[in-house]
């Protein structure tokens, strides 16, 4: 018989390079994929009727993009959480992550498994999602090691002119000059960040960064505002120009979706325990009144 059902949130990384993205999909290996069968082995669901585990993600990304802060839920028996420890007396949470690090592959972490603070939804609590595009516009700074998250752009960028052109895109508008139409989806987003750096030290010396957060963002949205940037940044277009677009609301082919491999979801931030439920709450209304789609997905 099974026992109490429980939540856990799992703190996540991966690399997205030989994944078809997040979601599970026939055939194809997935995020979702892999650590849903990792959990199923540990927890041993199936023969004592137990539910297969099934996860809710922060932010579903789309293949080839990384996670270095990806949050995620799943409802497990508690019964069967206790005896994924064995003969141990370890905590069952450290043991579940212990385990999860012997079965998962190396390109994906469960960093930390925790009890989930009442009212907490790893999707719908979330308060908004950070993400970073790292571009190398230089040979000095160019390193192979780092060609699978880094995009190469043969031409030097002015970080300058694009940061002049970011600036008019922040804030509440209809992005769909920037997202990929799906039916039934707003494209009305509020971009609370649009950041262009060269840092000087650090792991991305050397580097071109955007730092892009919102509390949602449509299909593409943040690879199209790359996109449009680096138009800007080598001198092809005017810094006017990715706010017009914006302005137009209809896509341009000249704004084209950067490759997926320079993404990488840096953080997801929440509100404190007692107003997860709350925010949860508003979120699916507002989710439901505009009948979004992967409101929460990945760029």
């Amino acid at each position: 018989m099974a026992g109490v059902t429980v939540r856990l949130r799992l703190d996540l990384a991966y690399d997205g390079t030989d994944f078809a993205g997040w979601a599970r999909q026939p055939a194809l290996r997935t995020v979702q994929g892999a650590l849903e069968d990792a959990l199923a082995t540990i927890l041993r669901t199936g023969p004592r009727g137990l539910a297969a585990p099934r996860l809710v993600v922060a932010g579903r990304t789309d293949a080839g993009v990384h996670a270095r802060g990806q949050v995620a839920h799943v409802d497990v028996d508690d019964d069967a959480l206790a005896a994924a420890r064995g003969r141990s007396e370890r905590d069952p949470l450290d043991a579940l992550t212990t385990r999860l690090a012997g079965v998962l592959p190396a390109d994906l972490v469960v960093h930390r498994a925790s009890l989930a603070p009442v009212g907490f939804d790893a999707r719908f609590s979330a308060l908004r999602r950070r993400y970073a595009y790292r571009v190398c516009d230089t040979a000095a700074a160019r390193d192979p090691l780092t060609r699978s998250h880094v995009l190469w752009h043969a031409r030097l960028l002015d970080v300058d002119a694009m940061q002049e052109a970011a600036d008019a895109l922040v804030g509440l508008h209809d992005f769909a000059a920037y997202c990929k139409p799906r039916p039934d989806a707003t494209t009305i987003r509020t971009l609370e960040r649009f950041a262009w750096s060269r840092p000087a030290d650090g792991p991305d010396a050397g580097l071109v960064v955007a730092t892009v957060q919102a509390d949602a963002f449509c299909h593409s949205m943040v690879r199209s505002l790359v996109g449009a940037s680096l138009a800007v940044g080598e001198g092809r277009r005017p810094v006017t120009w990715p706010g017009d677009l914006l302005a137009a609301r209809r896509r341009d082919a000249a704004a084209h979706v950067v490759a997926a491999h320079g993404l990488t979801l840096e953080h997801v931030e929440y509100p404190p325990d007692d107003a997860l439920a709350a925010r949860a709450d508003r979120t699916r209304a507002r989710r439901g009144e505009h009948e979004v789609t992967r409101a929460d997905g990945c760029c």
